[in-house]
């Protein structure tokens, strides 16, 4: 792992006094330019770590650190030059008559100077492929759209870690598919850790890390790969397993040698192709 950045140190968390606790004793580490996906069935505490990570939230047992910094309420907002969050709503992240007041509007509240805040502005619309919709007004675009001017408004603040809570949840197969091509592409041009929210396994692929959440604990940490390959337990814990897993799966049962668990359709269709070359 890079050096640490965050640092989850036996946190324990619960909404009320009296109410069961939604974060038990939960620890976990993640890395300047690291790609972690957090994925669990819904209850299973992955979105509280979510609020955790930006100071939404504040645990009742544990402590959080951010770049070396502990998240209590006298460091919140200086934690929050670090965190840029993304949901799964944008709709309720816009604050912006139009696409380029909605970017600016971070920047003006830290006071960067306007010709800085033109240029960031150029940049991040730029990075998430949004240059063309500046002047357009948020609520005339897709839901894809959307969240990538969410994203490029979080961008525009320059974190050092980027948080997508459910981002995609609410997009179609196609659009779902751009807005984690775009996060792909930015997370490995600038210097960013990247952190996504999810109960959907497809997403994970592309990810370093992967952090499965169940019943408020930390069930298992592992590479992408290897967390595909625990179809029946994460059947048992409430998680669907990806086609194509199920799909390697099935074929290994009638006798068809897959080299490895296969991350995607391409994957598996070269793992086959090349089989059937060799026979």
């Amino acid at each position: 792992m890079s050096n640490k950045l965050i640092e989850f140190r036996n946190v324990s968390f619960r909404y009320s006094e009296n109410g069961p606790w939604v974060l038990n004793d939960v620890s976990f580490q993640i890395g300047e330019n690291e790609w972690v996906a957090i994925i669990g069935h819904n209850g299973s505490g992955k979105s509280t770590i979510a609020k955790l990570i930006n100071g939404l939230l504040f645990p009742q047992e544990g402590e959080i650190l951010i770049a070396g910094k502990k998240v209590t309420e006298d460091t919140v907002w200086d934690i929050r030059k670090e965190v840029g969050m993304v949901f799964q709503n944008p709709d309720n992240q816009f604050v912006g008559a139009t696409v380029q007041d909605d970017v600016a509007f971070g920047m003006e509240n830290r006071g960067v100077p306007r010709e800085e805040m033109l240029n960031q502005i150029d940049s991040t619309l730029k990075a998430v492929g949004m240059q063309d919709y500046r002047m357009t007004e948020p609520h005339r675009l897709s839901g894809g759209q959307k969240q990538r001017v969410a994203i490029a408004s979080v961008l525009a603040i320059s974190p050092k870690v980027l948080v997508l809570d459910e981002a995609t949840a609410m997009l179609d197969p196609n659009g779902r598919k751009e807005i984690l091509k775009t996060v792909s592409q930015l997370q490995s041009k600038q210097e960013l850790a990247l952190i996504t929210i999810t109960h959907d396994l497809d997403e994970i692929a592309q990810a370093d890390r992967v952090i499965v959440m169940n019943e408020g604990e930390r069930w298992m940490e592992s590479e992408p790969r290897n967390v595909f390959s625990k179809m029946d337990e994460l059947r048992e814990i409430g998680l669907d397993v990806p086609f194509v897993a199920i799909l390697a799966n099935e074929l290994k049962k009638i006798g068809v040698s897959i080299s490895k668990e296969p991350l995607n359709h391409e994957e598996l269709l070269e793992d086959l192709w090349t089989l059937n070359s060799k026979t």
